[in-house]
């Protein structure tokens, strides 16, 4: 340092280097990055379908990683707000649903956590594909005569879902929206009844994740239409989606992504990002999750982010459109 510069620039230099040994101290700190097991929060019952699949993909990670990776059932709103107030170094990740962190923000302006501002994506895990059905009593055999009868009967043809506000309720939205029909919302507490209804025929057509209806179309208890889906299922090939059988440009996905709480270090998220990754590439991983009924969906941080924001995008015209809310 040169001794004869005035003491405001030797100031400012040292202010300078300081800086420097201050953002390269976090890189050092988590070159070495899990020093210890990493919890993952998942916000669903232990024994869920979410928590079967975080506990498949979990331990591929821990392989990896060189850590036991945890997986902590706790279910709802307070599991999400565990994860978002959690200390930001790399060992606590949140098991996020689409619909808590896109549509239950859009819907509810009241939730205690914010999804953008609380969170740093990691990357996708996987996506569930639903599927539309009917009930054999409506004789329909494809979309385009679903679409006739609404529209020939408005307001008569009911549809179940999981809940005001459930992926399965936005979805029918969304192709009543896209398709100019109108059918009455029948909500359930929860998937199974509203499924057990659809298949006792109390209401007329659902739109489910497959593994919660594959027994049933199977049988013939309940007729497929269409999948959700830009591209067809891995699991129902045969069956068209709902765009290429009659409503062009619909497309809907069930879809779950690891997030860490705001200010998590980037070399923390990068290297449980690239763990995601590679496990989700693993055949013994894929066999597993599609055993289950899930698609492993792999993306980037950054792919997550982008696609996040095309789905706040998509939900906010049709809730506003639509009025949709829940409080």
């Amino acid at each position: 340092m040169n001794h004869r510069q005035p003491l405001s620039q030797r100031r400012s230099l040292l202010s300078s280097v300081l800086a420097s040994l201050a953002l390269a101290l976090p890189m050092a700190a988590y070159a070495e990055y899990p020093e210890r097991p990493v919890r993952v929060i998942v916000p669903f019952a232990a024994g869920a379908a979410a928590d079967s699949a975080m506990r498949v993909v979990g331990k591929r990670m821990g392989e990896l990683l060189g850590q036991s990776v945890v997986i902590e059932a706790r279910p709802g709103v307070p599991g999400i707000q565990a994860a978002a107030i959690a200390a930001p170094d790399g060992y606590t990740l949140l098991l996020g649903a689409g619909s808590a962190m896109v549509t239950h923000p859009l819907l509810n302006s009241k939730l205690p956590y914010d999804p953008i501002k609380d969170f740093v994506p990691v990357g996708r895990i996987l996506i569930n594909v639903p599927i539309l059905t009917v009930h054999p009593s409506t004789n329909v055999k494809t979309i385009k005569e679903l679409l006739a009868l609404a529209k020939a009967k408005p307001k008569t043809l009911n549809y179940s879902s999981s809940g005001m506000g459930s992926p399965n309720h936005l979805a029918v939205e969304m192709l009543e929206d896209m398709s100019g029909t109108s059918m009455i919302h029948v909500p359930y507490k929860g998937a199974a009844p509203s499924v057990v209804d659809l298949v006792a025929g109390h209401v007329q057509l659902g739109i489910n994740a497959i593994p919660s209806v594959a027994g049933q179309i199977k049988s013939g208890k309940l007729v497929p239409l269409g999948v959700a889906s830009a591209k067809r299922s891995r699991l129902l090939p045969d069956v068209p989606t709902i765009a290429e059988a009659g409503v062009p440009g619909f497309e809907y996905e069930i879809w779950y992504a690891l997030f860490a709480p705001a200010k998590t270090p980037s070399a923390a998220v990068a290297k449980a990002s690239a763990a995601l990754q590679t496990a989700l590439r693993d055949p013994a991983v894929q066999s597993a999750l599609l055993e289950q009924g899930a698609e492993p969906a792999p993306t980037t941080s950054q792919e997550l982010a982008a696609y996040m924001q095309q789905d706040i995008t998509k939900w906010r015209r049709l809730i506003k459109e639509r009025n949709l809310q829940l409080e």
